[in-house]
């Protein structure tokens, strides 16, 4: 049995194996035959990931590769679309990386708080289950998998990066203070912000509330004031490097967007940190809040000064993105590595 926690997210999908990890776009492109399929030069960066999958006889290039290749590309940030058409093919992309063909796998995810009725049972159905998928390789070579989704569980998202804090990679307890204390978290994503509280390991529904304030938002306002300088319509998710670096060409002349991102990301964590103040006005004895999240990385030097109480530092030299999805992984380790708790553990 291999168990494997997958976070399937608007901007990005994660997924580990506890072995492995994988982050790729959660973007798909219709597929095509490449006429030519080896690197011009070596590039010593390494190559380009080539993620390809077919299911129920169509083809999808999935990730850099669609954002590359594919004419067609398709991206949402309606959780819908997201549950209902993208996530069993970004999932089976992850795990055909990641498991053994026929080995039963016991699957770890999420859904942020405010998504998480009304679409648990739809993504338990599109994910439990036997899957054939066809994967095909760099080289051409295409190769049969059987994905056998033996067990999914389904979690509130935010609570994987409390998890990921908590427990070893055994799945046993291992900072039991965490248990002991009342703990906010606040995990930014792309398309949402997700906000929960954790009494002594009570879910607070008073303290939880799912937000679009995620990083999309400001992506959004860089994307905007783009397009009112070069004319075009950048796609969101073509955006990361550029905000990283602080530049971007379009059609050969290079703009300055250092600027744009300071003033898009200064406003998306005042609008965090006020929704922290309104949300968790009556609970003025939280011990600790944890910011998470890939956007929370990205915008903890905004944010963290904004937000009063006692806010534990992001980690440096980690990849937040990882957090919440490393937290399914170890759920499921403690769920099943010893057989499952009962229903009231």
């Amino acid at each position: 049995m291999e168990i494997l926690g997958v976070d399937i997210g608007f901007g990005f999908t994660k997924a580990t194996n506890g072995r492995d990890a994988l982050i790729f776009k959660s973007v798909l492109g219709e597929a095509t035959e490449l006429q030519f399929q080896e690197q011009i030069l070596q590039n010593p960066q390494g190559s380009e990931d080539h993620l390809r999958i077919e299911v129920d006889g169509k083809g999808y290039f999935v990730g850099e590769l669609a954002e590359r290749q594919s004419s067609n590309r398709f991206f949402t940030l309606d959780p819908t679309q997201l549950v209902g058409r993208f996530a069993r093919i970004l999932a089976l992309t992850a795990a055909s990386r990641l498991v053994g063909s026929y080995l039963p796998i016991n699957l770890v995810t999420g859904l942020p708080i405010g998504y998480y009725r009304q679409h648990k049972e739809a993504l338990n159905r599109v994910l439990a289950g036997e899957h054939k998928i066809l994967v095909q390789e760099a080289g051409g070579k295409k190769v049969e998998k059987t994905l056998s989704v033996n067990k999914v569980r389904i979690i509130p998202q935010p609570f994987g990066s409390l998890f990921n804090a908590m427990l070893n990679d055994s799945g046993e307890l291992s900072d039991k203070r965490l248990v002991k204390e009342k703990i906010g978290i606040v995990d930014v994503g792309f398309r949402t912000s997700d906000y929960t509280i954790s009494d002594r390991m009570r879910y607070s529904e008073r303290g939880s509330r799912t937000t679009d304030s995620g990083i999309a938002k400001a992506f959004t306002a860089i994307a905007n004031a783009l397009r009112e300088q070069s004319g075009v319509n950048i796609e969101l998710y073509r955006l990361y490097d550029a905000v990283e670096k602080g530049t971007i060409k379009v059609r050969g002349k290079e703009f300055d967007l250092r600027d744009t991102v300071e003033q898009a990301f200064n406003q998306l964590a005042t609008a965090v940190a006020a929704e922290v103040e309104r949300l968790w006005a009556d609970d003025w004895d939280v011990d600790a809040i944890v910011v998470t999240g890939g956007g929370g990385a990205v915008l903890a030097p905004y944010l963290l000064p904004l937000i009063e109480g006692n806010v534990l530092p992001v980690e440096a030299g980690r990849d937040a993105r990882l957090n919440n999805v490393t937290g399914y992984w170890k759920f499921g380790r403690h769920l099943w590595a010893k057989g499952e708790l009962g229903a009231g553990s």
